[in-house]
């Protein structure tokens, strides 16, 4: 009801601005649902906006009044009628083929999804009475989305338009083409005029009642206003739009004059890329184009109006009354002598549906008297005599007529007409875009074009400035900004250049750069909702997939461009057309297979847009002067000099200089002439940081795939881009800082794992020097506003290792200190945290670089000549990163990198060690120097370290356990080193043996034999060895010392103990007997040298079977030798190997092991035989005289096996076995159990 809308405040109508429509909405947006001939149609009414007052009581007009006569207040502004000039019911003189376009800019959240269509409700009425009337009909249509825009298209008007501007010259032509060749203008009646002016007076009568009253005063009195009255011509002629005009604030010249103080009315940026300036905006120019194309929405009221299940966003102008008994009712003029027919009734029955107005007042005259009032529901109208008709049989007319306009305006940008010339029964739907095309005179230009092109940008804008962003729309926005980029050209239409760049940037921000590949399947669930139509992309030009266009016979009737209802009754045929309406496949956005497809097609989009952006700009020269402040590295330039820390630092804190708050600094134009500010430069720094994203995206894909090349190339073109981007904004965001530092990170991994690979070096210099014309474009664009390089000193590719290590480490210091320069969020701390650990593990790699290189050079003897100058610097190179990168891990509490390098710097003390290590004559080794001790010493202090920084094996057994087998190897190689080179011109024996066996016993203690690992063995191997050394050492000591007992007891037990365990150890491995057999057979030297001080013969004899029992469990020791030259025999035989013997047994070694062997053994059976000869003499026991003669026997057998010295090695080894079984089988220890 008219009592449910909303009114501005005050007397007048408010100004017709977007604030106030938007403020009203909350206000107006009242509905009300009205079920009508008995449940046939049901129709809902919300009033989004109403500039009229509140509804005023009418005046009923007494009898006789004779409307002929003017009252005081015609044509005065009065509210309650509406527009100012109003003089027919419900419609303006002014009748305007854009009207639509006005209401779907003031109500963009209704379009493309939410309403079926868009139009004055006078159009509305025109097409549901199509079946009953005779009339002609002629409507522009066009598609935004799922809504369809209807505006009147008067033939009559608009061709005497087109005499005198040439704007409808081609809907002319077309027309004498298609329709009527023979076109002639037709006047309209004296009559048609007379009712006109009988009704304005009637409705200025109702406000007032008083004929003879003063003339109501109005509250903006515009004498144009009434000069456009008088001037009825005038009035026709001025209100056709011309062709869209250069905006306000663009000149001709192209340069930006002062904009509007407007909000942003296109906010698109669904990521925060950067800050964009508010002034930065469309408001003022699409507000211009509006204003000068009759674009403004001037309907009284706008209505939601629900009409069963079509939704309609309607214009009204008709007045309302109310006021005591009826809150509303319109009112309508009716001659007596003309009763009412069905097309009124439909007329007056639709109008009230679409107003919630619940009753109709009619008043009755005769030639201009007035006679009678009847007031009538709005239910009962369609009952009426000799007006009645079916409200369900107008219900499946509108059904049909949305689905066969839906079914055939299917492209958006088309403009479409749908005629039905005057008697005829035949509606045609002509594709005026299409027939415009095959033409390639550029008199056709369609006035649609820009009124279209906006609204599809402005509701594309729209979609995406909501807050809840659903995936399901993307398909649509990206077919709305497409369908809006290709009707606008930009030769044709620069005005219009700002919305194709705009349009380009927000499609490319449509695809999530860094989201996985998405399945097919899962990208159709995304669109599974949206309405159907089409994409110019997915069907043909002439597409005739529902069979709506006919393609008839007789070409010369432009078939292919032309739907037809044959008969206007086929629209009173229930879902006569709803079977071809859903059939449109659904838009569907494009589903990218991978990472790079996804990222080229953002580039696509993103190089259309800055071309937009710098054609728009006029400059001399494309490409500006090169800036002689800026130096430009050359391809021979020395490397350290582009990489140098001072460099660096400079570089870094040009940037640096940019971040904080805005600096009130002078405005001044880009190389190419943009000015700050404007929407080219605005546009230009957004369309710059969404390549550089893009490439960042691509060059991170690339390093997965391994691609280190390709994977350069675009971290280079993203850098390039940031460079531009930098050269072009005063204020750096503390977001692009931390994407710059990004960048960096990335570029430093990739520069690093070119280190790494440099076999494939050829291969990556070939994806490097790769460089699609796509790319080229955009580094053209790019050199307009800068000579992008900042950062050429991070991205060139070189055959040289130490050049790739070093800027990999500098990539990462320029990103730790960029990421420090940002606020410390969480986000950027955990950023920090991952440079830094990059930056500690690169300064390990380049620590490790110069250390093998200090290797290298002492390996080739340089050392021989003393430590040179070179050598010194390596090691202090390395050193310093190392301690460097000790400070990276150490800052972001990582125990176990840090643990890793300092494990490195105790590596490289004992490589300083190494290369301190004195020769003698003949470069022969000389006394374990003090050097080496305090080289190795730090070392120990490096390995302890890390350590004290792991605090215990559960944290990181790996590191752990490789940080202790260091440990142990330091101290047992300068225990070895002290040992082997005693430094005897300085210390005393026995100090150097404390100091032996203090580092034997440390390295024993950080040797783990007992934990199961793959390290096992050679802990068990090196155990083994140090046992072995201490028992010698303490043997030799024991054999050298004079005088005090108790140093010779105390020796005596500890070698005796140190041998024990040697062989203990030595006989858990397999791969070892050569080392066991000598541990033996200095056991065995170690009883000979005991028994050599003994006295009495049952002490020597004691002693010699002491040492006969050691030399018989050396069986296991020759067994593995035998097993061992059997292999390698076998290997021979089948010529698997020539000369290398893949056991590890140095046949050389085994033969002096077995002379030693032989010659113990046999000493060792002579001495028993000497002994127990002579004690057979002494007592004569028949056991001795046994045990005698096996003695005898092996001698016998030893002497005859070794007297021939060309014997094979492995028969010798086979009769010492067989000496051995025999000794153990028959020896009077085994018989007895005991010695």
């Amino acid at each position: 009801m008219e009592g449910s809308e909303c009114a501005a405040e005050g007397s007048g109508s408010p100004p017709r601005t977007t604030e106030n429509r938007e403020s009203s909405r909350e206000a107006c947006d009242l509905k009300q649902e009205s079920i009508l001939g008995g449940n046939e149609v049901k129709s809902t009414a919300v009033v989004k906006y109403s500039a009229a007052p509140p509804p005023a009581a009418y005046a009923r007009l007494q009898e006789k009044t004779d409307l002929k006569l003017p009252p005081a207040n015609w044509l005065r502004g009065i509210s309650q009628l509406g527009q100012l000039g109003a003089t027919s019911l419900g419609t303006s003189k002014k009748s305007k083929p854009f009207s639509s376009f006005g209401m779907a800019y003031d109500f963009i959240d209704c379009i493309g999804d939410d309403v079926d269509v868009v139009s004055d409700s006078e159009n509305i009425k025109k097409l549901l009475k199509i079946p009953y009337s005779k009339s002609h009909v002629s409507m522009g249509v066009h598609r935004v989305g799922r809504t369809l825009l209807l505006d009147e298209l008067d033939i009559q008007e608009l061709f005497m338009t087109s005499s005198q501007t040439g704007d409808w010259n081609w809907l002319k032509e077309l027309y004498q083409r298609l329709v009527d060749p023979k076109w002639q203008r037709k006047k309209k009646s004296r009559e048609q005029f007379y009712q006109k002016a009988i009704l304005s007076k009637f409705l200025y009568y109702s406000i007032n009642g008083d004929c003879g009253a003063e003339p109501v005063p109005t509250p903006i009195a515009q004498p144009t206003d009434t000069q456009s009255e008088e001037n009825p011509i005038a009035v026709e002629e001025s209100s056709w739009p011309a062709p869209l005009r250069t905006p306000a604030f663009v000149s001709e010249d192209g340069n930006p004059q002062e904009q509007g103080n407007v909000p942003l009315e296109a906010t698109y940026v669904l990521e925060q890329v950067a800050s964009t300036p508010k002034e930065q905006n469309l408001t003022t120019f699409l507000n211009e184009g509006e204003n000068s194309q009759g674009l403004k929405n001037d309907f009284v009221r706008n209505i939601l109006w629900t009409f069963e299940d079509i939704h309609m966003l309607v214009g009204s102008n008709m007045p309302i009354f109310g006021g005591g008994k009826y809150p509303a009712v319109s009112l309508r003029l009716r001659d007596s002598n003309k009763p009412i027919n069905i097309l009124t009734g439909i007329d007056y029955w639709l109008d009230n549906l679409m107003c919630n107005v619940p009753e109709l007042v009619m008043c009755f005259h005769v030639n201009g008297i007035v006679q009678r009032y009847e007031m009538i529901k709005t239910e009962d109208i369609p009952n009426l005599d000799n007006s009645s008709f079916s409200t369900k049989v107008v219900k499946d007319i509108a059904q049909n007529i949305l689905s066969f306009l839906k079914a055939n305006c299917t492209k958006e940008g088309h403009t479409y007409w749908l005629f039905k010339a005057s008697g005829s029964d035949i509606v045609k739907l002509y594709d005026l875009t299409t027939l415009c095309e095959e033409t390639t005179e550029d008199k056709y230009q369609n006035p649609f074009t820009m009124p279209v092109a906006v609204l599809l940008y402005k509701v594309a804008s729209n979609m995406m400035m909501k807050k809840v962003q659903n995936r399901k729309y993307y398909g649509i926005i990206r077919t709305l900004l497409l369908n809006c980029i290709k009707i606008l050209d930009k030769e044709r239409h620069p005005q219009f250049v700002q919305i194709i760049a705009s349009a380009n940037y927000m499609i490319s921000e449509l695809f999530q750069l860094d989201e996985p590949p998405k399945q097919d399947e899962n990208a159709t669930n995304l669109n599974e909702n949206s309405d159907s139509y089409s994409e110019d992309e997915d069907l043909p030009e002439d597409s005739d997939e529902n069979g709506s266009f006919s393609n008839g016979s007789d070409p010369s009737d432009d078939n292919k461009a032309v739907a037809v209802i044959k008969s206007v009754g086929e629209l009173s045929v229930p879902e006569k057309y709803k079977s071809i309406h859903q059939i449109r496949p659904s838009c569907a956005f494009p589903v990218c297979h991978d990472t790079e497809e996804r990222c080229r097609v953002v580039l696509n989009y993103v190089l259309e847009g800055l071309k937009a952006v710098d054609g728009s700009i006029k400059k001399e020269s494309d490409l500006p002067a090169a800036d002689p402040n800026i130096p430009i590295p050359l391809k021979y330039a020395e490397e350290s000099e582009c990489t140098s820390h001072k460099t660096l630092k400079k570089q870094i804190a040009l940037f640096l200089d940019k971040v904080g708050p805005t600096h009130k600094t002078v405005k001044l134009p880009s190389q190419s002439g943009m000015i700050p500010d404007t929407w080219q430069y605005q546009m230009k720094l957004n369309l710059i940081f969404k390549a550089s994203r893009a490439y960042f995206v691509l060059s991170d894909a690339a390093t997965t795939l391994q691609k280190y090349g390709r994977a350069l190339r675009y971290i280079k073109l993203a850098l390039q881009s940031l460079d531009a981007y930098c050269c072009l904004i005063n204020n750096l965001s503390p977001e692009v800082l931390f994407f710059l530092s990004q960048c960096l990170t990335l570029n430093g991994d990739i520069q690093l794992m070119l280190a790494q690979n440099a076999s494939n070096r050829a291969a990556y210099q070939e994806e490097y020097s790769y460089q699609t014309r796509e790319d080229q474009e955009i580094l053209h664009s790019l050199h307009r506003e800068s000579s992008c390089q900042a950062f050429s000193w991070s991205t060139e590719l070189y055959m040289d290792l130490e050049y790739h290590l070093s800027v990999s480490c500098r990539c990462y210091e320029a990103a730790n200190e960029l990421l420090r320069s940002c606020d410390q969020n969480v986000h950027i701390m955990e950023q920090q945290t991952q440079v830094l650990k990059r930056l500690g593990n690169s300064r390990n790699e380049v620590g490790v670089f110069y250390m093998n290189q200090a290797a290298a050079v002492q390996t080739e003897g340089t050392a021989s000549k003393g430590i040179t100058m070179v050598e010194q610097e390596l090691w202090k190179k390395s050193f310093s990163y190392f301690e460097k990168g000790i400070q990276d891990f150490e800052t972001i509490d990582d125990e176990t990198n840090a643990a890793l390098l300092l494990c490195n710097t105790g590596r490289l003390m004992r490589l300083c060690a190494q290369a301190h290590a004195p020769t003698g004559s003949h470069l022969k080794r000389g006394e374990f120097s003090p050097e080496e001790a305090m080289y190795y010493n730090k070392a120990v202090d490096y390995y302890l370290k890390a350590m004290r920084s792991l605090i215990g094996w559960e944290k990181h057994p790996a590191v752990w356990d490789s940080v202790k087998w260091e440990l142990s190897t330091t101290y047992f190689t300068v225990a070895t080193l002290e040992q082997d080179y005693a430094p005897l011109s300085r210390k005393a024996q026995e100090q150097i043996e404390r100091e032996v066996a203090d580092s034997m016993m440390k390295s024993l203690k950080y040797c783990d034999i007992h934990t199961e690992s793959a390290r096992q063995p050679l802990c068990q191997y090196r155990a083994a060895t140090i046992h072995h050394r201490l028992a010698s050492m303490y043997h030799n000591s024991l054999r050298n010392q004079v005088g005090d007992d108790h140093f010779r007891k105390q020796h005596r037990s500890l070698a005796d103990l140190h041998y024990n365990k040697a062989v203990k150890l030595f006989l858990l491995l397999k791969d070892a007997p050569c080392e066991l057999l000598r541990v033996q057979l200095e056991r065995v030297a170690y009883s000979e040298f005991q028994m050599a001080n003994q006295i009495s013969n049952a002490s020597k004899q004691k002693t010699l079977l002491g040492a006969l029992d050691i030399i018989i469990n050396s069986e296991y020791s020759f067994q593995l030798i035998q097993s061992e030259l059997s292999c390698a025999q076998a290997l021979q035989a089948r010529q698997d190997m020539s000369e290398n013997d893949s056991s590890g047994l140095n046949e050389e070694e085994i033969i002096s092991l077995v002379n030693m062997f032989e010659a113990r053994l046999s000493f060792l059976l002579f001495q028993l035989i000497k002994l127990l000869t002579s004690k057979r003499k002494s007592s004569g026991v028949s056991d001795d005289q046994i045990i005698l003669k096996n003695y005898k026997h092996a001698y016998s057998t030893l002497l005859r096996a070794t007297a021939d010295k060309d014997t094979p090695l492995m028969q010798r080894v086979e009769v010492i076995l067989n000496l051995l079984k025999q000794l153990s089988s028959k020896s009077p220890v085994d018989e007895g159990g005991s010695v």
